[in-house]
């Protein structure tokens, strides 16, 4: 493989470029093999499926590709349920069929009127076929039928970046059990004006809608919708889905080197010190490589000694017995095992004057018995 990074001194820290060559020859291998996949998987079944075109490549032009990121230590301590974007070269979700639910404070007509606007683009308005505010989808979609029936009419779910905290209590885990449609944050308020060094919203006491412009708004869906959603949970690995196999290894490149720069720089901590591996990858494919360090511990601390002289005179023993810390020179004492004699002797000494009247009173009345059974015979 060819060298897989380039360091740049900037400062304390380092600027690592990712081979361009290794990522080219890494996407064209990776769609090579899922055209190749798709056909094979074609001929082998004998159902026809009946959304495939005459050539019988939708299958494989709708494949997503991954990024996988492997770090040292973990990214966050909590998972974070709202995703983060990074804007790609290359916008995913361009395909005018997908459908839009936009989750807008209250009220929601103020939302519609903008969405119906003649300064709305014509295209992004036949894919939002939703429009709701917070205080309906609260009253509307608490069950968990309801939700799973809103969750199969959309494709994509947009929420306003002011309400998006309380959707979670909401939806539940019908929409935040998998990362599938997650709803997507987007601003939908104006930027306002600084009045003394502070940033001045319009509300409600001035009797206006506090939201943008159709214009902006418009702008803001397109980008969102376009972008790399990024989900961060405590794990050492992480997925964010670059691109489809129906681009071209060039598109799924640069999609690649933005997503993991900003990926690296903005979410994963000591940045490119933390990273130990980068892949791209489709759903049923082998991981190929991209990037991979030198190094696979991020400090000596988390190596643990294994040899006799960085142990400073303490060994552990083994977990066999008694638990106990020897010093170098000590003999362990053998312990000794407990065998039946010693548990009965152990239990004849441990018996009291009680014990012995109750076994005499009932050896009597036993002989009692014998006797009485003899005379009944006799």
């Amino acid at each position: 493989m060819a060298p897989s990074k380039e360091l740049v001194a900037v400062g304390e820290q380092s600027l690592v470029k990712i081979d361009p060559d290794q990522t080219l020859k890494a996407s064209k291998a990776l769609l090579s093999h899922i055209k190749k996949a798709s056909q094979q998987k074609a001929t082998e079944s004998n159902k026809r499926n009946l959304l495939d075109d005459e050539e019988g490549d939708a299958d494989a032009e709708d494949t997503p590709i991954w990024l996988t990121l492997t770090t040292k230590r973990h990214v966050v301590d909590k998972p974070r349920l709202q995703p983060g974007k990074i804007t790609l070269p290359h916008p995913l979700n361009t395909d005018e069929s997908t459908t839009i639910c936009l989750i807008t404070a209250d009220p929601q007509r103020a939302y519609k009127d903008i969405v119906d606007n003649e300064e709305f683009p014509e295209d992004l308005r036949k894919r939002i076929t939703r429009v709701i505010d917070f205080t309906k989808l609260k009253a509307k979609f608490s069950q968990y039928e309801a939700q799973r029936k809103l969750y199969s009419e959309h494709d994509l779910f947009l929420a306003d970046d002011r309400i998006i905290t309380r959707i979670p209590k909401v939806l539940g885990k019908t929409f935040y059990k998998s990362q599938l449609k997650r709803p997507i944050p987007v601003i939908l308020q104006p930027k306002g004006s600084k009045v003394a060094g502070k940033r001045k919203r319009p509300g409600k006491e001035d009797g206006q809608v506090n939201a943008a412009s159709p214009t902006l708004i418009a702008k803001e869906i397109t980008r969102a919708i376009g972008s790399a959603l990024v989900s961060l949970s405590p794990t050492t690995n992480t997925a964010v889905k670059i691109g489809y196999s129906g681009m071209t290894a060039e598109q799924i490149a640069d999609n690649v080197d933005a997503v993991a720069t900003a990926l690296v720089q903005k979410w994963v901590p000591q940045q490119w010190r933390n990273v130990r591996s980068i892949y791209i990858k489709g759903p049923e494919s082998a991981a190929l490589p991209i990037w991979m360090t030198d190094e696979l511990w991020l400090n000596e601390t988390d190596v643990v000694a294994n040899g006799p002289e960085e142990l400073e005179g303490a060994t552990e023993k083994a977990n066999v017995g008694k638990k106990r810390k020897t010093l170098k020179g000590e003999t362990e004492e053998p312990v000794a095992k407990k065998t039946k004699k010693a548990k009965k002797e152990v239990a004849t000494e441990g018996d009291d004057d009680k014990l012995d009247a109750q076994i005499a009173e009932r050896k009597s009345s036993l002989r009692k018995q014998k006797a009485a059974a003899r005379k009944s015979i006799d």
